[in-house]
């Protein structure tokens, strides 16, 4: 497989505006193995790549299992996961899946039970943000494999508090 575009090259404006937004995610107090698990999800519903080899092995990196990695795409039928981790899944779900029928009411107040406001807003923002990243590793075919993980100083960030693209 071989990249079409190395889109961060043509237009690095966007990507810095991309990133931007990474770093309110990450700074805006939701957990970051949450974070995680919700980015996976998502990747793996849009068939994303090189987004599942980066944040799988994000995931890993800080301290998710390999059972609740491979069971995340059954997550309905395991006991794997919190409440909080339901709520956020089903949210990412509809989020992502939005074509299918725009968000569930009961989705909705599943999530409110487990986010306030401004947990929910962030929260859809990551989705938000993910969702655009799996669409350009697609459409330009970032080829998986290499991305390795940061050695932060602190969760979510690397050595110069930049956060890697996807």
């Amino acid at each position: 497989m071989k990249s079409r575009v190395e889109y961060a090259k043509a237009s690095p404006g966007a990507v810095k505006a991309m990133r931007a937004l990474e770093l309110h995610v990450h700074e805006c107090g939701l957990e970051r193995p949450l974070l995680e698990l919700v980015k996976t999800r998502a990747s793996q519903i849009n068939g994303c790549g090189y987004c599942l080899d980066m944040h799988t092995k994000d995931a890993r990196a800080i301290g998710e299992t390999e059972q609740r990695l491979y069971a995340l795409d059954a997550w309905h039928e395991t006991p794997f996961f919190s409440d909080r981790e339901r709520a956020a899944l089903a949210w990412t779900e509809a989020v992502t899946r939005v074509p299918d029928g725009h968000v569930p009411d009961d989705v909705y107040q599943f999530a409110r039970e487990h986010f306030n406001e401004t947990e929910l807003v962030d929260l859809t923002l990551a989705i938000v943000a993910i969702n655009g990243w799996n669409r350009l590793a697609i459409a330009f075919r970032t080829v998986p494999g290499s991305y390795h993980p940061p050695q932060p100083k602190n969760a979510g960030e690397t050595k110069d508090g930049v956060l890697p693209a996807a």
